[in-house]
């Protein structure tokens, strides 16, 4: 008898047979196609009592576990690339454990989808910001484990910035049990932040407190004209001096993502009759002390009159403000009907983006001059996912030989300014490399201590930012 098969006799001997089930190859799926699961049964807990028997179990014998959350990551940490591990998916734990309305707190166990978490959030007339595409099928766990982003950083932060407390399984099965609606809490390490981005190599997320903030009816959105990028970033600094915090989202859009919309047979209005190499959608949000719709009006007549954007148009309806987002949104997905050489999920200081964009187009361009290169992304947090493809006609396939080349151009100009060749994606499986090669050496050995000291069998996640 393996030592898979003694798992998964003690498992179904305790817990009962529905806990496990059998997945075939291609039921489990990395959005992108780069990695194949190899594990053929995931495990479905209903409560924490019962992740921990199974950690306790899954470390006595040595047995690796991938916790898969919604699948939805893009850096393959979700992926079990041997067939000696095991799946885990807390799907089954989604409910709302506790609303605490004083706090404005919602306890949510890890499974909830984070469209529920929303949802949950809007009963109470309060918003949970997070705000992603994946919404409909990323659950909270996994959001928390990558310390995701998204569209409104700029605003409220990534994932952990949302968290006040934690509930966990560490390996050996023992609960973390930090769920606290607290603020401040100097007691000792902070392990909530330790497990936020962890990527499931340090412990398994089974509940969080998250916090929710007042709902603003209040919202406006813009479409702006730019020359540059750097115009672009000039803008963002006049929006930070008019409006501050009231600035939701900021996203940089190029001509080539409205380009690959067409392409691809999206049907999207575009607000300007003209094309501009550059746009900006920005939102802002006010309350009943402030004029956020004049506020705006005003900044973006001051931003004319200084020659900083060429135009713009303001959505006056509910559909409009829908309509420009949804250009945005689906520009990712034009890109994937496309096909890139390379995506590329980087961040530097925001102050370097009109450098790094000028610098990386160059050493792109020099390498193929025919390549299409579509950059877009958050740039009021400097998140820029700059993107390489072929020339209308070819394959990514053709480009084949090229890819690393180019994904090294692009992390190695991204280092040279400050920034990072991983900003909301994580290391996953497909970053490994990347981060021994440009992380900085101090960091690792204090990451392989603590992986070491919590994970000494390597049980979880393995192969995850560690090879």
């Amino acid at each position: 008898m393996t030592n898979i098969d003694r798992v998964l006799k003690k498992i179904s001997d305790k817990l009962g047979c529905d806990v496990l089930s059998e997945v075939s190859l291609d039921q489990i799926n990395e959005p992108r196609g780069n990695f194949k699961n190899l594990a053929s049964f995931v495990i479905r807990p209903r409560t924490t009592s019962e992740v921990s028997f199974i950690l306790y179990t899954l470390n006595q014998e040595r047995v690796g576990v991938v916790p898969y959350s919604g699948g939805t990551g893009l850096v393959a940490g979700q992926i079990a690339h041997k067939k000696d591990f095991l799946l885990l998916s807390l799907d089954r734990m989604n409910k709302l454990r506790e609303v605490s309305l004083g706090d404005g707190v919602l306890t949510v166990e890890a499974g909830m989808l984070l469209a529920d978490v929303k949802a949950e959030a809007i009963k109470l007339n309060r918003v949970f910001p997070l705000s992603l595409a994946s919404q409909g099928s990323c659950q909270i766990g996994g959001n928390l484990a990558t310390n995701a982003g998204g569209l409104n950083v700029i605003r409220y932060g990534n994932a952990r910035n949302l968290c006040l407390g934690l509930e966990a399984v560490m390996a050996d099965g023992t609960v973390f049990n930090g769920l606290k609606n607290l603020y401040k809490d100097n007691s000792g390490y902070d392990l909530r932040h330790l497990m936020i981005g962890s990527e499931g190599t340090l412990a398994i997320i089974t509940a969080a407190n998250l916090k929710t903030v007042p709902f603003c009816e209040d919202k406006f959105v813009a479409m702006v004209k730019v020359g540059t990028p750097a115009l672009a970033v000039k803008l963002l600094h006049l929006f930070q001096k008019d409006l501050g915090e009231c600035i939701h989202a900021f996203e940089l859009i190029s001509k080539v993502g409205l380009e690959f919309l067409s392409r691809t047979g999206f049907n999207f209005n575009n607000p300007f009759s003209v094309s501009s190499d550059w746009l900006v959608l920005l939102e802002i949000s006010g309350n009943k002390f402030l004029d956020a719709k004049d506020c705006m009006e005003n900044t973006l007549s001051d931003a004319l009159n200084k020659n900083i954007i060429e135009d713009a148009a303001l959505a006056e309806t509910i559909g409009k403000a829908a309509s420009m987002w949804s250009i945005r949104e689906n520009i990712s997905e034009a890109n994937r009907r496309i096909g890139a050489i390379s995506s590329n999920d980087i961040s530097v200081p925001i102050s370097q983006i009109p450098k790094f964009i000028e610098v990386a187009d160059a050493r792109i361009l020099n390498v193929s001059p025919e390549l299409q290169i579509n950059c877009f992304g958050h740039l009021g947090d400097g998140n820029l996912h700059y993107n390489i493809f072929p020339p209308e006609g070819k394959s990514k396939k053709e480009y084949k030989l090229i890819k690393s080349e180019i994904v090294s151009i692009v992390s190695e100009t991204a280092c040279e300014l400050g920034g990072s060749f991983s900003a909301e994606h994580g290391i996953g499986r497909l970053k490994v490399a990347d981060l021994i090669r440009y992380g900085d050496p101090g960091k690792l050995k204090i990451m392989k201590s603590i992986k070491n000291a919590l994970d000494p069998n390597g049980i979880l996640n393995p192969g995850v930012m560690f090879a």
